[in-house]
């Protein structure tokens, strides 16, 4: 199914609930959403063919598995042609310690998230980036030394207030 469904406050409940727990049994989904398991299935697979549920996947405790460094780096590029981002953003495509990369406004070009091994393995990344010759002029290290902090669901409900008012 191409473009965009309207999303009804029985559909934003089921991505609230999926976000929360992707093995969440259709039977319990349907519960939790007030509906009957037939027309819930129904709706997610509905949801799924659209594109607003792009996966399911199982959040890993890292630190119970192996010690890493969570390091944020701020890259500011030497030239600003769509050539030069697109090199740089296809170069570093390849490293899988790069987790996220944003491309953002102000005094630099790209804030960057690595998951490292240890600080002198994010330094051997960093030099193996800058030996590519892919553009950067400058960067900014931010070691992580705590996250009190991380979500890995989106507050829908919050973000679409509007649109639930409107279906109600």
């Amino acid at each position: 199914m191409n473009g965009f469904l309207k999303l009804d406050r029985i559909d934003i409940n089921i991505l609230v609930q999926l976000q929360k727990d992707g093995r969440i049994s259709n039977v319990n989904l349907a519960d939790a959403v007030g509906l009957s398991p037939s027309p819930c299935l129904q709706r997610v697979k509905r949801l799924e063919s659209a594109g607003y549920i792009t996966g399911y996947e199982a959040h890993v405790n890292l630190p119970k598995i192996t010690g890493s460094v969570t390091v944020f780096t701020e890259v500011t590029l030497q030239g600003h042609r769509r050539e030069e981002f697109s090199k740089f953003e296809n170069c570093i495509r390849e490293y899988d310690e790069l987790i996220e990369c944003h491309l953002i406004t102000g005094g630099y070009d790209y804030l960057l998230r690595f998951i490292t091994r240890s600080i002198e393995h994010y330094q051997e990344v960093i030099e193996s980036l800058l030996d590519k010759n892919i553009g950067i002029d400058k960067y900014f290290s931010y070691i992580v030394i705590k996250s009190p902090i991380v979500k890995s669901s989106v507050p829908l409900r919050t973000l679409l207030t509007q649109q639930m008012q409107n279906t109600n």
